[in-house]
């Protein structure tokens, strides 16, 4: 396999990494395995690097030659999942605890590895998260927030090792119910939270939150001034969300975004590649995320 990449896609969007790989040259389960280097994938979950075949005689011979490359793998098992499981069990185990936001995620190297056949492992030593197969899972939070969108920006800002400090100006567009004003509001930033849509009364009462019941679109940036973040979960077409941001790159007010692209019917490829063209730009699919991509920026 050498000068090959494997790409395993985000559960459920096997055919949008497909569509954005364009050539492949084998799909196993979720795995996309194409010649070539790494390529800008943001379906992809997790992106397995240089990945090498092993040829094993039984499951303690595997085990062993996965430990003589390195300690710590995670399983991918869409065939031969018993004999993959009994090799897993023989490795040495990867904490599953759920994470706590705003400590630090795993640093340790933690490669991937799955059975083509009963006497056959593709293995990557190095792969582009961190997370067992790219799945982050978070200790939740069941009585603040309104809804489970937390979990998207607690996992983006995660995943890119900053988040708001206290005191900084957040805007969150398309607020309501209020999941990421309340989430940014926890972390002690300032939040301005724009919807036409009424916050959650329990969020609206939190401090440090300022609800302006205003269209997103409508909102001119140079009122606000100077801002640190701007966090947008919006409900729109891509295209229309690309020429909101580009209205705030313009303005120069903000140095720092993280939006959502949320897909309706088919998924628009084109816009995405125009949001990732973007200089300084992170596109990817979050494992919290669903028809959706999420867009990073920090200048």
């Amino acid at each position: 396999m050498t000068g090959r990449t494997a790409y395993l896609a985000a559960e459920g969007y096997l055919d949008e990494l497909a569509q954005e790989l364009e050539e492949v040259e084998r799909v196993h389960g979720r795995l996309l395995i194409a010649s070539g280097p790494p390529r800008p994938a943001a379906w992809a979950a997790n992106i397995w690097l240089d990945p090498q075949l092993v040829s094993i005689a039984s499951i303690s011979d595997a085990a062993a030659k996965l430990r003589a490359i390195q300690r710590n793998w995670a399983v991918y098992a869409p065939v031969c999942h018993r004999r993959a499981v009994l090799i897993q069990q023989q490795l040495p185990k990867v904490s599953a605890r759920p994470l706590v936001f705003g400590t630090a995620p795993p640093s340790a190297p933690l490669g991937s590895w799955t059975l083509l056949d009963t006497g056959t492992i593709l293995a990557s030593a190095m792969c582009t998260s961190l997370f067992p197969n790219g799945e982050v899972h978070f200790g939740e939070d069941h009585g603040g927030p309104p809804s489970r969108a937390y979990l998207k920006l607690w996992e983006a800002l995660t995943i890119i090792g900053q988040r708001p400090q206290p005191g900084e100006v957040c805007v969150d567009l398309g607020s309501a119910p209020g999941g990421w004003s309340w989430a940014l509001a926890k972390v002690g930033a300032r939040v301005i939270s724009v919807d036409k849509a009424p916050l959650s009364p329990a969020i609206a009462a939190l401090p440090g939150i300022e609800h302006r019941r205003e269209s997103a679109f409508a909102l001119d940036p140079a009122r606000l001034g100077k801002i640190d973040w701007l966090f947008s979960d919006l409900v729109c077409y891509p295209a229309r969300l690309l020429r909101l941001i580009e209205r705030w790159r313009a303005a120069g007010t903000c140095r720092r975004f993280v939006c959502t692209l949320k897909f309706q019917g088919a998924t628009d490829h084109a816009t995405a590649r125009r949001f990732a063209a973007i200089p300084g730009s992170e596109l990817r699919h979050l494992y919290h995320n669903k028809h959706e991509l999420t867009w990073i920026n920090l200048g």
